[in-house]
């Protein structure tokens, strides 16, 4: 049994290679049902967003398993394997334990810390759990996975303080007035850089957001994704008059507010305060603005410093989270190797029980005249005696599991106890419950492979 990470995300594949090759949400199920059904594939769980398209996975073997993943990205993509291979990165045991551990922290997102990533992993487990592609490896391993990040979140700021020039000039504006909702907010251009800053104030809270744009068309169809208004540029003036914040990235090759005209607007505003944050290069906003009284301008050096500021408490935060992984890997894979003996532990338990409970009936057929209370004593003190002879064996059985020559000192554990049918049973059910592709005597026999990251 081994564990694959077989894909792509920003670092290895362009922009466009993303969007093309991007498994949607409304397939992703029928994805993993459909890689299911190849040779190999035990489990599987498909991660993808806008920045990656990963699949993780629990085959039975390392070679076969990644060719038959490549195989089936190529098929439900429609595309020629060696089109895609070169951006895919494959990763296996361990590292694609870290890898999934460091993608549900926001560690290995394009920007360091971002929460959204793990609703994403969360979404895409859950998905799969509804369709049964997962089984006993990766419901615990993905539980651990997003356990760890919300932990990681609450005890660390690795996903606190605005880490882009948008996300830092709404951030500032939150300071400044605190409440948003009430407040008048202009954004001045509607391509990108507008189009994350409208987002941003949006989902702080603002709800009243005029967008104003050379292209009447392009603010209609932002301002309509938050229920906004939409203006030509020509009313920017008219809109300062009653706005609280300007948020102005257009691609001008010129400033587009001088400072005469923003003091001709705030005597119109009767000097009540405006905060102006230019974050286009070249600036949109004439810099002697901020000489105007009760009018606070920032410019995207002003809100870099910001930002460079907290991604160095994010980079620190992100460190000790880094320390914090090592000791996830070990924790999983000590509770790997236990999985070879919960059968052994079950059967020994239920052997154990068994006898208890026919010790039980002949001591009832011989003293008919037991009262039920008297049976409810005996049988309860008659179970304590088999648990407590049980402990140290259990005990043992589980140290056996981190044994070099696990599979030998487990069979004489077996024989010892006299418990090799009691362990078959126990792994045919197993076998059953998990829907594996194997045979569990197979599965139980292979360990997690440790290897290292592979293109």
């Amino acid at each position: 049994m081994h564990l694959l990470k077989v894909g792509f995300n920003y670092k290895s594949a362009p922009l466009e290679i993303r969007e093309r090759y991007m498994i949607s949400e409304d397939h992703i199920d029928n994805a993993m049902l459909k890689l299911k059904e190849q040779k190999s594939i035990l489990e599987n769980v498909i991660v993808s967003t806008c920045n990656r398209t990963e699949i993780f996975a629990v085959v039975d073997q390392v070679h076969t398993g990644r060719f038959y993943i490549k195989q089936f990205l190529a098929d439900w993509l429609q595309v020629d394997k060696e089109d895609v291979s070169p951006y895919l990165r494959i990763t296996e045991g361990d590292a694609t334990v870290e890898h999934l551990f460091r993608v549900a922290t926001g560690l290995d997102s394009m920007v360091l810390g971002e929460t959204q990533i793990l609703g994403q992993v969360k979404h895409s487990f859950l998905t799969a759990q509804e369709n049964n592609t997962t089984g006993t490896i990766f419901n615990e391993l993905f539980k651990q996975a997003i356990t760890f990040a919300k932990k990681a979140h609450k005890e660390t700021a690795i996903g606190e303080h605005a880490v882009s020039v948008s996300y830092a000039a709404v951030e500032l504006a939150k300071k400044v007035f605190g409440d948003l909702k009430k407040k008048h907010v202009v954004i001045h251009g509607a391509g990108e850089m507008g189009e994350l800053a409208a987002k941003n104030i949006h989902g702080s809270g603002a709800s009243h957001i005029t967008v104003v744009n050379r292209t009447l068309e392009k603010a209609k169809s932002l301002a309509e994704t938050f229920q906004g208004d939409a203006k030509p540029v020509e009313e920017l003036h008219e809109q300062l008059q009653d706005a609280d914040i300007l948020i102005s990235s257009t691609g001008a090759d010129s400033v587009v507010l001088s400072k005469n005209t923003v003091q001709t607007i705030q005597k119109k505003r009767k000097g009540k305060p405006l905060f102006l944050f230019d974050i286009a290069v070249p600036r949109d906003l004439d810099p002697a603005i901020a000489e105007l009284d009760n009018v606070f301008l920032y410019d995207i050096d002003d809100l870099q410093h910001i930002v460079d500021e907290n991604l160095a408490t994010r980079k620190a935060a992100a460190d000790s989270i880094e320390n914090m992984l090592e000791a996830e890997i070990v924790a999983f894979n000590e509770w790997v190797q236990t999985l070879g003996v919960v059968p052994v532990i079950s059967a020994l338990r239920k052997k154990a029980l068994s006898i208890q409970a026919e010790t039980m009936k002949s001591i009832e057929r011989k003293m008919p005249d037991l009262t039920a209370r008297e049976k409810k004593v005996l049988n309860k003190h008659t179970k304590s005696i088999v648990n407590q002879l049980l402990k140290q064996p259990v005990t043992q059985a589980k140290e056996l599991a981190a044994n070099e020559n696990k599979e030998e000192a487990l069979q004489q554990f077996i024989d010892i106890f006299g418990i090799e049918e009691n362990v078959q049973d126990e792994l045919q059910k197993q076998a059953e419950k998990n829907n594996t592709k194997k045979e569990t005597n197979e599965e139980v026999s292979f360990p997690i492979a440790n290897n290292a990251s592979t293109q």
